[in-house]
């Protein structure tokens, strides 16, 4: 019997949530959560079942005073994991949590987390589309050579996949925005 698995699972950088009822769910089948490498790849080995809470949280401040940051989540009898992509990895097992326990102590604290995320995600995508995506798209609209044409498509098809990343991640910015803001 296989004693470790991977599973690819994508979560955009807005559902951590998910990401956390779905490791959550893994432990529950006899699977614990060992690391999360390339984009959706996570890692398990098996263990007996149990319930273990995870959560994720975007700190670069806390990744930069890294001891002192999984220090304090120790203390609070969070088990640190790994950093991946901007997130802080913790687990508790459930029989030790007091009741609805969270690393965030109300809403505010989550909605500096998600400005955090915006800040730096959405505001990095932006100017990679304003710099970058715009300007060649317009250079290439004016090239009649080959390459320039087919330049000109792949520069369309990132405008057209731009926005709707756009789309799809502002939504969700906003629908967790307006649901913590309440």
């Amino acid at each position: 019997m296989k004693d470790r698995k991977i599973k690819f699972r994508y979560f955009t950088i807005m559902e951590w949530e998910k990401e956390q009822d779905f490791l959550r769910q893994e432990g529950l089948k006899g699977w614990r959560f060992t690391k999360a490498t390339l984009l959706g790849i996570y890692h398990f080995e098996k263990c007996e079942p149990e319930d273990v809470v995870y959560q994720l949280d975007y700190n670069p401040d806390g990744i930069a005073h890294k001891e002192q940051y999984v220090q304090m989540f120790k203390d609070c009898g969070w088990e640190y994991i790994q950093d991946y992509f901007g997130y802080s990895y913790f687990r508790k097992p459930a029989s030790e949590m007091d009741g609805d326990e969270e690393i965030f102590c109300d809403d505010q604290s989550r909605l500096e987390m998600v400005k955090r995320i915006f800040l730096s995600r959405m505001v990095t995508l932006i100017a990679i589309f304003f710099l970058l995506v715009i300007p060649n798209l317009y250079t290439q609209s004016t090239n009649h050579s080959l390459a320039g044409y087919a330049l000109n498509w792949a520069f369309w098809i990132l405008f057209i996949l731009y926005l709707f990343l756009f789309l799809v991640l502002g939504r969700q910015f906003w629908k967790y925005w307006k649901k913590l803001s309440r």
